[in-house]
């Protein structure tokens, strides 16, 4: 698996960001449904033409915005249910703090990525956003059943439970988890202050 650039930014207790995956390959099925381009036929999709333009798009996230989305709407012309373009695209969305077009986005990806936990963790950033706890709760949940101790997951589900007020038996070995598998030293810093804290109580 491949991870990429930071997929949003959520105020926290270590004023950190997620990063998640934003340039997978991977694909899937699901039902038509509407969508900000213009999708072509069955017989028609080009998913190799979608992968390049979505490999294309994500260079450019955080950098150039709009011609991001711009190449997304076009890898999604090409083939609609090609998970990781919505992926992106609710990524780009999400930076322009455009919560409901982001969460339909995700909504995609989870869908025709079943098997991964970046559509789930970026929905539950979205949700955290919106400000709506127990939604982002679940969608950190979900993906932390599709990959166990997935990090961005379990930095996510942390934050959100310690911020919440929430009392969770599990709280103990997510901050564990953050201190010795931590990649950013905010979040490993975090992650022992609020494990010490916790304690004390």
């Amino acid at each position: 698996m491949t991870r990429g650039v930071m997929s949003a930014r959520v105020a926290a207790a270590a004023a950190a960001a997620m990063v998640v995956a934003r340039t997978l390959l991977l694909g899937g099925c699901a039902g038509p449904g509407s969508g900000p381009y213009e999708p072509r036929g069955e017989a028609q999709r080009n998913t190799t033409r979608a992968e390049a333009l979505n490999r294309d798009a994500a260079e450019l996230i955080g950098s150039d915005d709009e011609g991001a989305e711009r190449l997304l709407r076009e890898a999604l012309t090409e083939d609609l249910f090609f998970g990781p373009a919505h992926n992106n695209l609710g990524v780009v969305f999400l930076g322009q703090g455009k919560l409901y077009e982001a969460a339909a986005e995700f909504e995609w990806a989870r869908k025709l990525m079943p098997g991964h936990p970046d559509p789930r963790v970026n929905l539950a950033l979205c949700m955290e956003q919106a400000g709506r706890v127990d939604d982002a709760l679940a969608s950190y949940e979900a993906a932390l059943h599709v990959w166990p101790e997935y990090l961005p997951a379990v930095q996510g589900i942390a934050r959100a439970t310690v911020r919440a007020r929430r009392e969770d038996p599990r709280l103990a070995r997510w901050l564990e988890v953050i201190a010795v598998q931590g990649e950013d030293e905010g979040w490993v810093r975090w992650a022992r202050e609020s494990g010490a804290v916790a304690k004390g109580h």
